[in-house]
């Protein structure tokens, strides 16, 4: 053999012997060293190679990152042996206990569930060191972001290790301010209103929302952007936004950079399409913007909603609507195209609703206008989330889209997560009208989780005491309609403005239905009795004309101590009204708990005498717009009226006319507006009218120096409206006693069985001013009226110049 061929063959086995020491080696076997707790076998099915798998150095670096993933060794060494391998491990140590020590602000109960070290489970120090990484985290969303979390590890003398994890809770870090910059159009207040996280202040021992929270300053960035769009702000974006702990101030800031841009108006707005059958003529009726206005991003959105419905509703299925904005900087005017075209042709193959524990699956799919089989339609998407936000069941929602079982198949994905929908509450307060009350009510608004609404309550007070339970099912037989009923019972004393007492019983059937989203339309049925008593005692003598055991002879002056009207003696006893009416509704408002620019109209006509006693056709109308005039200052104008007549031969019952008073014109008392029997006591004996309107201005304002979140705010305003037209009957015999008809109105002895009305048509007008507090408590409102204009004299007007109503809420 010469050298060259030695040489070759020496090769070619270093290679060999080389190649086997780093190829793959099937092994025979597998033993575990080390293992006291754990089972033999349980480590074995980490490292058990499936057939026809080889043992690579990747396949044994997998095993042993398995095995330490499971929490429960501290090492993990593999060798191999042979055809073998030997897994050597070193078990972590039982955990005997683990306590909280520190803690006051969090509960150990929270603490505990949040936590992955636990008792009788491995101890592991990465594990420990993640839970007081997430424990200082649950403080720092508490407000409590310097907070000292720290662990002591304590070895028994079975081996066994107590974990204590001592904690320094520290005082309050909330945000202790909020700066805006390059913000021109909208004052810091302003912005800061828009946002739901607030400033730390005195009053902070009673919210949670200065309280720094990275995902509610996310939703706040959001909510200001919707805000500088809705104003016509197009181009307006956030440059940054930073939250700082400043370890002097004990709290975070919040830095917000902007940059607001040019406010545009609408030059135009046109529709257009490229789907040849579609007439966009017709479609200009759905646009809701116009040119002239300041450009609103939720108008458009609106806008393309509308647009999408009409197309859809004339077979274009697969129609999507796309806005275009046209901006010219120079005139600051946007022309705003609505593109329709044909979208690709997709159909939803499944809608699946996933995270809701409580609330019925159907409760979610009905909320959308399209189902499974249906084209699918992203505007109709967008409109079943807006709808699934406003029913307030949930904390989050996300719909999402994923690819479905063919090209043409989509699957719509819809997370949510339940939230508390239930309450019991306790309210009290106190009025001018009712003196104090006391309420105390059970409300569910989704009920065993099928989004119906049920609320009981009952109430006690001076004045008025009853019971109430309400029941609505949102989607009555399967359809877009609210349906329900309400069974009340009510006593009120209103012996203060016109000498009797009264209770109501009986129940409302209702139904309802929304025509488009701004117009509404609903029917209801009442049938309630009503029991109408006069009290005649040493406090009340309100009933002593008539010969009754109070009165001990007739020559006392039974007429000037305060007796009823004969018209509301003819009330007396029991009546029955059966009556039906209609509500529609228009509301454009943008919040409607405490508005700021919309209008909210009501027309109601309803008519009693389908059974029953009362022969009556009457109707109501009323109109609130709100606009905001600068800043954070409202403007409201309302305007209300009504009108009410008999029919058939019968006159309208006394206690079917309108009453009025700081309803319709602050300043006077309840019941103090209008006619008036003047044959008695007048100062009381209101007989009601058929028809009345009235107008007010106000305007609220925050009070300056005042914390937004405080709630309070002044008001100012101006009341004007009548009420007029007595058209009952007006000779009685009511009192049984022998010449006490139609007698001279001055006779102390006989009460005039014949009414004498002042019936006058005069404005009555008031200015004023107000205190309104939306308390921790509850909502608390002070005014005070100046009459301007009233009926003076006997049977005049009465005035009340102070008008109080609060209450708590806890």
């Amino acid at each position: 053999m010469n050298a060259v061929v030695r040489r070759v063959l020496l090769a070619f086995a270093a290679l060999f012997i080389a190649f086997s020491a780093v190829s793959p080696a099937a092994a025979q076997s597998i033993s575990v060293q080390g293992n006291k707790r754990v089972e033999t076998e349980t480590i074995r099915s980490f490292l058990t190679l499936a057939p026809g798998e080889s043992y690579t150095p990747a396949r044994i670096d997998q095993g042993i990152k398995d095995l330490f993933a499971t929490g429960l060794f501290s090492d993990v060494r593999i060798r191999r042996a042979g055809n073998g391998i030997v897994v050597q491990v070193v078990e972590n140590s039982l955990i005997n206990r683990v306590t909280f020590v520190g803690n006051s602000k969090v509960k150990t109960e929270i603490l505990v569930g949040e936590v992955q070290t636990r008792s009788r489970g491995p101890f592991s120090q990465s594990m420990v060191d993640q839970d007081v990484a997430r424990i200082r985290e649950i403080y720092a969303r508490q407000g409590r972001a310097a907070a000292d979390v720290n662990a002591q590890v304590t070895t028994q003398a079975d081996g066994r290790i107590d974990v204590t994890f001592s904690i320094r809770e520290g005082d309050k870090t909330g945000v202790t301010a909020i700066v805006f910059q390059g913000n021109q159009a909208f004052s810091n207040w302003k912005l800061k209103g828009v946002m739901q996280t607030t400033e730390s202040n005195f009053l902070s021992f009673l919210k949670s929302t200065d309280i720094y929270d990275p995902d509610r300053i996310a939703a706040d960035l959001e909510a200001i952007r919707r805000f500088y769009l809705k104003n016509g702000y197009a181009d307006f974006r956030i440059i940054s936004s930073d939250a700082q702990l400043d370890a002097a101030r004990k709290g975070y800031v919040i830095t917000i950079v902007m940059e607001e841009g040019d406010r545009y108006t609408v030059a135009s707005a046109e529709v257009e399409s490229q789907i040849a059958d579609v007439d966009t003529q017709r479609l200009r009726s759905s646009v809701r913007t116009r040119a002239g206005q300041t450009y609103n991003a939720e108008e458009v959105e609106k806008s393309v909603d509308a647009i999408s419905r009409e197309v859809a509703q004339r077979g274009y299925a697969f129609a999507q609507v796309r806005p275009r904005g046209d901006r010219d900087p120079a005139s600051r005017t946007v022309k705003i195209v609505y593109s329709v075209e044909q979208g690709p042709r997709v159909y939803v193959e499944r809608i699946v609703v996933r995270g809701n524990t409580r609330t019925r699956d159907y409760v979610v799919r009905r909320e959308f206008d399209i189902g499974e089989g249906d084209a699918y339609n992203k505007a109709a998407i967008d409109r079943a989330e807006r709808r699934l936000r406003n029913l307030g069941f949930f904390k989050t929602i996300r719909i999402t889209n994923e690819p479905g079982s063919a090209p043409d198949r989509v699957i719509v994905n819809v997370d949510v997560e339940d939230q508390a929908t239930g309450s019991f509450s306790i309210a009290g307060g106190y009025s001018t009208s009712e003196g104090f009350l006391a309420e105390a009510s059970l409300q569910e608004t989704n009920f065993q989780g099928r989004g119906q609404f049920v609320r009981i309550s009952v109430s006690n007070g001076q004045k008025s005491r009853g019971g109430e339970f309400s029941f609505t099912e949102p989607f009555f037989l399967g359809q877009r309609i609210a349906a329900g009923f309400d069974i009340f019972t009510k006593f009120n004393d209103v012996t203060s403005f016109s000498r009797y007492q009264a209770r109501n019983t009986g129940f409302t059937l209702r139904a309802g239905i929304p025509l488009t989203e701004e117009i509404s339309i609903g029917a209801r049925y009442s049938l309630y009795q009503q029991r109408i008593k006069i009290p005649n005692s040493a406090t009340y003598p309100y009933n002593n004309c008539d010969g009754l055991p109070f009165a001990p002879a007739l020559s006392n002056t039974c007429v000037s101590d305060g007796e009823a009207s004969v018209a509301i003696k003819e009330a007396r006893g029991s009546t029955v009204t059966s009556l039906v009416g209609l509500t529609l509704a228009y509301n454009t408002l943008d919040n409607n708990q405490n508005p700021t620019q919309g209008t909210f109209a009501e027309l109601k006509p309803e008519i009693a005498g389908l059974g029953g006693d009362s022969r009556f056709v009457r109707a109501v109308a009323s109109a609130r717009y709100y606009q905001t005039l600068w800043d954070d200052v409202i403007g409201m104008v309302k305007l209300q009226g009504g009108h009410m007549f008999a029919y058939g031969d019968q006159r309208l019952r006394v206690l079917d006319h309108f009453y009025m008073g700081p309803d319709l014109v602050r300043g006077f008392a309840p019941s103090g507006i209008g006619p008036r029997d003047r044959s008695g006591d007048s100062s009381a004996n209101s007989v009601g009218g058929t028809t009345y309107f009235g107008a007010t201005a106000e305007v609220t304002f925050p009070i300056f120096g005042i914390p937004k979140e405080f709630g309070l705010r002044g008001a100012v305003f101006a009341d004007a409206g009548t009420l007029f037209g007595y058209k009952g009957r007006r000779v009685f015999e009511v009192n049984g006693t022998p010449g006490s008809q139609c007698v001279d109105p001055g006779n102390t002895r006989f009460q005039s069985e014949c009414l004498d009305v002042r019936d006058e048509s005069k404005i009555r007008s008031s200015i004023g001013a107000g205190v309104l507090w939306n308390s921790p408590l509850g909502p608390i409102r002070i005014d005070y009226a100046y009459a301007l204009t009233r009926v003076r004299g006997p049977a005049g007007d009465r005035l009340q110049a102070f008008r109080f109503s609060g209450g708590a809420r806890f």
